[in-house]
């Protein structure tokens, strides 16, 4: 599909295609690249995240289906406020009278801020970033989307600077793995994802432990925070939460814990 630039469709429905000699050259270096341990999504360039196809390049991690759970809780979460904090989330169409501000903080290739400008069309959307090189992506998902509008780009280290209570929801997914546990981590996300983006110290806490009083201070009164976490920081996390309310943690599909949220 990628050396051809064609959907799954098409190559069904011509297996007799025979490929021409710079297209072998180019599925035989793009198979080269694989074996090299390259991400097939930094080859391709491009990564599917709800729903949404975007432009991924190694200056930004690789958006993941576990990290569709943070969408989701802040949809739930708006939903449960629009109705009082009874019931399920409202059908989509009645996201559309919702109209809370939000930071998705370490935007990376702008995926979270993305996927909740499509799914909140009145929302305030603020999205961080300390990588010049991450939020020219961002920047450029964000356009090929035709949301640039709805998404106001910035170069903050995490919520630096924001204005006190001003913010409904403040969403992550920060760096969360430590230094300590990288013998766990998968080779080629060592070696080919931005290590900022992935490592956040020693422990792992380290970019939370500054981002939660950020947070705190950003957020308007009952206001939200959901981060993006993993099961061997879960329980320090609690504890970093515990001036907070509503303190809550989702689990994944695997039933490993994936994203906490917090009411100030």
């Amino acid at each position: 599909m990628f050396v051809l630039g064609c959907d799954r469709a098409y190559l069904y429905a011509h297996p007799e295609r025979e490929l021409g000699a710079q297209q072998v050259s180019s599925y035989e270096a793009a198979l080269a690249e694989r074996e090299r341990g390259v991400p097939a999504q930094y080859i391709t360039g491009h990564q599917e995240f709800c729903g949404l196809d975007l432009i991924v390049t190694p200056a930004v991690l690789i958006p993941r289906p576990e990290t569709e759970h943070v969408v989701e809780t802040v949809l739930e979460l708006a939903g449960l406020e629009k109705d009082g904090g009874q019931g399920c989330p409202p059908p989509a169409a009645r996201f559309h009278q919702i109209q809370p501000r939000i930071a998705d903080v370490g935007t990376g290739s702008g995926a979270i801020a993305l996927a909740l400008a499509k799914e909140l069309p009145k929302a305030e959307i603020y999205a961080t970033d300390i990588s010049t090189a991450a939020l020219e992506i961002a920047r450029a998902n964000a356009a090929r989307h035709q949301l640039e509008s709805r998404i106001k780009f910035q170069e903050r280290d995490l919520l630096f600077g924001r204005e006190r209570n001003s913010l409904d929801f403040v969403v992550s997914n920060p760096p969360y793995v430590g230094e300590s546990e990288e013998d766990q981590v998968q080779l080629e996300v060592r070696r080919f994802e931005p290590r900022n983006a992935v490592f956040a110290g020693h422990t792992g806490t380290e970019v939370i432990e500054r981002l939660i009083p950020q947070a705190m201070h950003a957020l308007k009164p009952s206001g939200w925070l959901v981060m993006e976490i993993s099961g061997t920081i879960a329980e320090d996390v609690k504890r970093l939460l515990r001036d907070w309310r509503e303190v809550a943690i989702k689990p994944d599909l695997q039933s490993l814990p994936r994203v906490v949220r917090a009411r100030k």
